[in-house]
């Protein structure tokens, strides 16, 4: 088996997506490719340890939960992320992946939920959006747009009618978190009558904002 360079590992309630609330083994991998202006958890760009994937398995095993998501920094930066999550997925895990949508979506096991960012212009890196992903996207798969003001939102409400996203998979959209008011994008989402789910990073109002391993 190979390694993988992982940031942490660690186990938390999910604060994100349509799965957020329930409990979930994050492995959280080093690297990325990305530099938007409101991440989050830029010290995975290049804090981590080399590990076997061996290891990682016995270490999600030990927490007892059956759901778990491959984040990052962008996880498929890594090649190894594919036999981590086809062993995952051997043992009957429910896996998620959350990418940026800059890499290529096509080679990840098909029994693994995608979850898709596309990247708004206020985050500096719409240009990095790689478009032919959407074409690989399934149902179970989510697309998500964080959304950090008014033009962010036009954007991704041109974005998903033209490439009619939520006819294809779940539409997420949520806040820039500090930036832009819950209620503000809440309203946005009602006047435009998209069908999308408003969400919040249920996770920075459990714990404090800053703090890892949550």
């Amino acid at each position: 088996m190979s390694q993988l360079v992982v940031n942490e590992i660690f186990h938390s309630i999910q604060g994100e997506s349509s799965h957020a609330g329930r409990p979930c083994v994050f492995v959280r991998l080093t690297q990325c490719n990305l530099r938007c202006s409101y991440c989050d958890t830029e010290y995975a760009f290049h804090e981590g340890t080399s590990i076997g994937i061996a290891e990682i398995m016995q270490k999600v095993r030990s927490y007892g939960c059956r759901l778990v998501e491959i984040t990052g920094g962008e996880p498929l930066m890594q090649n190894g992320v594919h036999e981590l999550m086809k062993l995952l997925g051997d043992e009957a895990f429910e896996v998620l992946l959350e990418t940026g949508g800059s890499l290529d979506i096509s080679l990840v096991d098909s029994r693994v939920k995608r979850i898709m960012d596309l990247k708004t212009p206020g985050s500096r890196m719409a240009k990095k959006n790689l478009w032919t992903n959407i074409d690989h996207l399934r149902p179970g798969d989510e697309v998500k747009f964080v959304i950090g003001g008014q033009e962010d939102f036009d954007w991704s409400v041109e974005t998903i009618k033209k490439y009619h996203l939520t006819d294809r998979c779940p539409v997420l959209m949520s806040v820039v978190f500090g930036v832009l008011e819950p209620v503000t994008l809440a309203q946005w989402i009602l006047e435009s009558n998209l069908n999308v789910r408003f969400q919040l990073q249920t996770h920075k109002y459990i714990w404090e904002p800053e703090v890892r391993g949550v």
